[in-house]
Parts: C-alpha cells; structure tokens; sequence
C-alpha cells in the first residue's frame, strides 16, 4: 500500500467511527487505529468487533493503547482493578457488552468470568495488539515514544501506551515524524477547545477529543507527507484539512 489512512481514538463513539471509515479505501490504503477503541462511548461492544472484523478482512493495524491495556488488566484481576477501571469509564463499557446495571448483579469476580465466557475472543485481542507500526516517514503509536533514548524503539511499552509530556516537550530526533493520540489535541493546544490536529516538531496529534463533544480525526498520509485530515463530530462536521504544517 502506498497510503495510510489512520483514526483517532474511538472511545465506544462507533456512530462517528463509521463515518470515518468511509474515507477508506481498502484497495489503495493500510488502515490503522491508533488505540483506545472502548471505554467512555456508548458502544464499546460495536467499536470493538467492528476493529476485529477489519483487522481479519483488511488486514488493519489496530494499535494497543492504554485503554485496551486497562480492560486487559481488569480481566485478569478483577477485584484488584476494579476501582481504576470504574474511574476510566470502564462502567459504560460492562454495561456495553452485557446490559444496564450489570455491575449490581453479579460479584466483579463473576462479572469477570462471565464476560470472558460470552467473549472469549476479548482478552486475547487485547493481549495481542502491536505498539506502533512504522510506514515511510512515520511512526505511529498511541501515546509517544520515549525521546531521550538514542533509539526510539527501546521504548518501554508503559510509556508507547501512557507517556504525556517528556514526550510532547521533548526534541524530536528519531528522523520520523511521530503520530499519535492519547492526549486530546484541545489541551495539547492549550485551550481546551481547538480540535483540530496538533502539529509541532514532527509529532501529530491526533485525538481530537470526540467522546468529550469533540472531533474524531481520519487522517491521510503517503510515505513522506500529511495528505488529508478528516474530522467527524458536533464541532468540524466533516471538514478536511490538505496541508501538514511542522
């Protein structure tokens, strides 16, 4: 493929998922998305089996992020992980995948099991999903990477789910342009609104925050350049953006 078509974080919104995935193309373009498909959104169960369903007839990379790392570690230990689950919107996704008020009915070890038995396919996609995946100019990956190793790859795989600001902040020597979500792109500009990509020093952000009444992103690129931005939500109703600027 000489494209790359990437989405932003999904976050159970699988209405603007949707929307997204009508800009691609499996004929001409690799698609990725770039973690954190469940969790807060309303539709994790849809969001999830639709990124299975793509990644076995397409191929798609679909990226590990710190949400599918948080589902994961609640499934193997439930009671341990429950209140850190509950506090990144881990409710609404239980609720998605088995019905309303399921976390009053069952103890959270037997909820565990039981989610599990109706899913089997759940924790192993979770176990498996790659870090980053590299194409021509670009690295992608859900947080960032670690930008004081001499080699980007030796980055642990905590902060490729989790890293902040050493990596926003930090000098970009890798050679590659480095694109990424995780944090939403209105803080990263620093007004808690703008959703449009956040471009600087050869990284790209690209959560524009749709679970927060935000935008979700479907961004275009060739091996060497930004081609196309798509945003799909309340705020930029399907507008596009053709110019990368660094």
């Amino acid at each position: 493929m000489e494209l790359v078509y990437v989405i932003s974080d999904v976050h159970g919104c699988y209405d603007l998922m949707e929307q997204a995935l009508e800009k691609f193309d499996p004929a001409t373009m690799q698609l990725v998305l770039i973690g954190d498909l469940m969790d807060r959104g309303p539709d994790s169960k849809k969001t999830w089996r639709k990124a299975l369903e793509l990644v076995e007839k397409y191929g798609a990379i679909y990226l590990k992020g710190n949400h599918e790392d948080i589902l994961e570690n609640f499934l193997q230990n439930p009671a341990d992980r429950l209140d850190n689950y509950l506090r990144n919107g881990g409710e609404v996704t239980m609720e998605s995948f088995m019905h309303p008020g399921v976390l009053g009915e069952y103890s959270i070890e037997e909820l565990a099991v039981l989610w599990q038995n109706y899913y089997p396919q759940l924790l192993p996609s979770l176990q498996n999903r790659p870090y980053y995946y590299e194409f021509g100019d670009f690295i992608f990956v859900h947080a960032g990477v670690d930008l004081t190793l001499n080699n980007w790859k030796e980055t642990s795989l905590h902060d490729l789910i989790w890293i902040r600001e050493p990596f926003h902040l930090g000098k970009n020597n890798t050679g590659k342009t480095i694109v990424f979500g995780h944090t939403i792109t209105p803080h990263l500009h620093g007004d808690n609104q703008t959703t449009n990509l956040w471009q600087s020093d050869h990284k790209i952000g690209i959560d524009g925050g749709a679970v927060y009444g935000g935008t979700m992103h479907g961004v275009l690129f060739s091996k060497d350049k930004l081609l196309k931005d798509y945003q799909f939500g309340p705020l930029e109703d399907n507008t596009s953006n053709d110019s990368a600027q660094f």
